[in-house]
């Protein structure tokens, strides 16, 4: 999936102190709270009454700067007033640069725009694309313009300060339905990964086995006793072996280099092993990382708990100076591979000319030989989503519109639509005639729905939502799983909020986003489904329903990248995470599992980064200036 951006605000707390002359223009700094509450009261009011859905940013086009918002009648709300206004501090990042000792606590972090107020503000707001409106406020020097900058916004009543914005960027991703899956010989689901190594298909006839291998300290040989189930499975099936993610964790003792070289040797050997079982190249894919995540859940509440105080290199020195041997107990567990194994049904047609191929399978149709036509089936449909032959093929698949043949059909029919959900409609139409043959098929009906939400979901074609909502529920009386069924009415209310904010119905939309969070939790997602469920959540303006949902995913060894960055994005601007210890833990394992991506947090906005102001927070700062400044 290629991200997306979300910029997020927030308001910063005030000290009140004297401010200095620059840039001060007509701005009162409220010396007081009292003295704030009394001059801010109808910014505050419009603060408190703004709906969470109503989004506002600064955007820079060339040296020009607009305010955007997405609501006009809260815009024109909030600057009602005369001496309600808007001013930007424009913040460039050598502010924070390493070389300086400590970032001093300003107010006006970098250079103030002259302040608009009311009928000037209101007067210039113009359209500005769908549903968005801005206003000129400001412009660049050319001298700011060459530096990483950021724009923060002062919000002004009676020409006091009364909020202070910082804008951040939260990475976003394109939000989906959970997957329903599609009922070919089994429910098959999609294979789309958060970010996709080669182009989508789908699951046919596959299984995933997964394992875990200790390894000795030091040492690049497992146990054979560890591996003999591996053996055991791929011996005991009719399976191939199609590709092997590893994960390899080294102990946080001894040197990177050292730790790194070590994991890759423990990988190689368990590839090579396995792919003695076969002539099929295994497809690999290896990540190697010390396993600082496990070492720093492990030592909470022992006498060595302290150490996640410290750097990484004081950790190690620590061991280095006789502690290993103390924590060998605790280090030794960390030492090992996690296998995913990705195996594929054994396919005896898989040299076979697509010719021969058809003749075998209208030949098994007319003996109404079933079992092997369905076979055959199945290595039609591997050849086709391999490119081994087009999909046009499938035309040439002459299935005679019976009873008797109602599973053969339905699944060249789930092939199709799998394969490319732009036949979504046809196929709808083709299943609701074969659903006329087999009137109690539960697969046939399962497919009809999934298909249906699908059609809905996009405005395919006009669809009653109570009708479908029913028809949902009512897939019980076939024999449908109820964690199905969950998984179909939560894509049925992440549409209807969808449909709900269009029409600005947010009590309504808010309901349905309650009904989804109490609902997730009743079946698997995949890291697909979280993530899309995560950016679902935030698009909505639901960002704590996003940090629930993945808080305990960000705190797992074997995280998916995109979900662990995407967790860091949403609560790296809380300094109240940053000072916890287990949240310390989630930024070191970021760092370890790709240090460029964790540097780049803390570029500018407009650079892909979350904020470069995050660096005002001292111990982001220390961790950035130790691993990321060059």
């Amino acid at each position: 999936m290629k991200p997306s951006h979300l910029l997020l605000t927030i308001a910063l707390v005030f000290c009140y102190h004297n401010i200095s002359a620059q840039n001060r223009f007509d701005v009162v700094y409220p010396r007081s709270q009292n003295e704030r509450n009394e001059n801010c009261k109808a910014c505050f009011e419009a603060f408190q009454a703004k709906p969470k859905e109503v989004q506002f940013a600064v955007k820079k086009d060339g040296n020009n700067l607009y305010f955007e918002v997405n609501d006009k009648e809260w815009f024109n709300k909030l600057f009602h007033d005369e001496g309600a206004g808007i001013a930007i501090d424009i913040v460039t990042k050598d502010h924070y640069a390493c070389s300086i000792d400590s970032v001093l606590n300003k107010q006006i972090r970098g250079r103030l725009t002259k302040p608009l107020y009311g009928s000037r503000l209101r007067k210039g707001l113009r359209p500005h694309g769908e549903n968005s409106f801005r206003v000129h406020v400001g412009r660049i020097s050319d001298t700011e313009i060459k530096k990483p900058i950021e724009f923060n916004i002062m919000f002004l009543g009676n020409k006091n300060l009364c909020r202070y914005n910082l804008i951040y960027e939260l990475e976003a991703y394109p939000w989906d339905l959970l997957d329903m899956g599609m009922y070919l010989d089994t429910l098959t689901y999609s294979t789309r990964r958060i970010q996709a190594k080669s182009k989508e298909g789908f699951i046919l006839k596959n299984k995933t086995l997964k394992f875990k291998i200790p390894f000795e300290k030091d040492k690049s040989e497992y146990s054979q006793e560890d591996v003999k189930p591996i053996y055991d499975s791929l011996r005991l099936t009719d399976y191939y072996i199609k590709s092997i993610n590893i994960n390899a964790y080294a102990s946080v003792e001894g040197s990177l280099e050292r730790n790194m070289e070590l994991q890759e040797q423990r990988a190689n050997s368990i590839v090579a092993a396995l792919q003695t079982f076969q002539q099929p190249t295994i497809e690999t894919t290896v990540s190697t990382s010390e396993n600082w995540v496990e070492f720093l859940n492990d030592i909470k509440g022992t006498p060595y708990e302290g150490l996640n105080q410290l750097t990484k290199e004081q950790v190690k020195g620590k061991l280095a100076g006789g502690l290993s041997a103390q924590l060998e107990p605790v280090l030794e567990r960390h030492r090992k591979a996690v296998l995913e194994l990705e195996l594929e049904r054994k396919d005896k047609y898989k040299l076979m000319s697509e010719d021969v191929l058809l003749e075998k399978f209208h030949a098994a149709l007319s003996a109404k030989d079933l079992e092997e036509a369905i076979v055959i089936q199945n290595s039609i449909f591997s050849k086709i989503n391999s490119n081994a032959i087009s999909a046009l093929f499938l035309k040439k698949m002459e299935i005679p519109k019976q009873a008797e043949f109602a599973k053969l059909l339905n699944k060249n029919l789930s092939f199709l639509y799998n394969l490319d959900t732009r036949q979504a409609l046809n196929v709808y139409d083709e299943l609701l005639e074969l659903e006329k043959l087999v009137p109690d098929n539960a697969e046939v009906k399962y497919n009809i729905v999934a298909i249906k939400i699908k059609i809905w979901r996009f405005k395919w074609q006009d669809i009653d939502d109570d009708a479908l909502k029913n028809q949902i529920n009512a897939l019980k009386n076939y024999g449908i799983d109820d964690a199905l069924i969950s998984r179909m009415l939560v894509n049925y209310h992440i549409t209807q909020a969808e449909r709900y904010m269009r029409k600005r119905a947010y009590d309504k939309k808010d309901k349905s986003i309650a009904y989804i969070n109490d609902h997730y939790k009743t079946f698997t997602l995949s890291d697909y489904d979280y993530l899309s469920l995560a950016q679902f959540y935030s698009y909505y303006a639901n960002i704590d329903l996003s940090e629930e949902l993945l808080k305990d995913k960000a705190k797992s060894i074997d995280v998916d990248e995109d979900l662990l960055y995407y967790y860091l994005n949403l609560t790296i601007v809380n300094k109240e995470f940053t000072q916890d210890s287990d949240y310390r833990t989630i930024l070191l394992n970021a760092y370890n599992m790709n240090n460029e991506r964790f540097c780049k947090l803390f570029n500018s906005v407009a650079d892909g980064g979350v904020t470069f102001q995050l660096l005002a927070d001292e111990y982001l700062r220390a961790t950035y200036c130790e691993n990321c400044n060059d």
